[in-house]
């Protein structure tokens, strides 16, 4: 049988945003975190915030666990809404006062150009971070 091979026609989504993230399980009591998330992540993914375009789940690993989201924005503007209001304001504040036996990351990739990258409590290098210069998060990078 032959291959139906297709391509995308972007011009609708000039200003696309594409962003990967990742949540590691680091303890024993991060498995209750990763699976904790889930249910939210879905209820609030299913509502469709105003220019999700596209939420995906995916499993990086079994050992450790490492579960993943790919979501498309329609720019940037719409994806920092999102994570500045509830739930996901809450989700972050939760994680940067105890990450519950957890690593977080996340890729956020431009379709006008430029990449941004955050790496929190992840023991292991993943993405960027296997070879890119590690920095500290300062000023706007923060």
């Amino acid at each position: 049988m032959a291959v139906e091979r297709v391509t995308v026609d972007l011009s609708r989504y000039p200003d696309l945003v594409m962003i990967l993230l990742g949540m590691r399980v680091n303890a024993v009591t991060g498995l209750r975190t990763l699976m904790g998330f889930g249910p939210s992540i879905a209820a609030a993914t299913k509502a469709m915030p105003d220019g999700l375009l596209s939420h995906e789940t995916f499993l990086w690993s079994l050992f450790p666990p490492h579960a993943g989201i790919r979501q498309y924005w329609r720019d940037f503007a719409a994806l920092e809404a999102w994570a500045r209001s509830t739930p996901h304001r809450e989700w972050w504040a939760r994680f940067l006062r105890d990450s519950g036996g957890t690593g977080f990351w996340h890729e956020t990739y431009f379709m006008r150009g430029g990449i941004e990258a955050v790496f929190d409590d992840m023991p292991q290098p993943i993405g960027l971070l296997r070879f890119a210069d590690r920095i500290p998060p300062r000023g706007a990078m923060f």
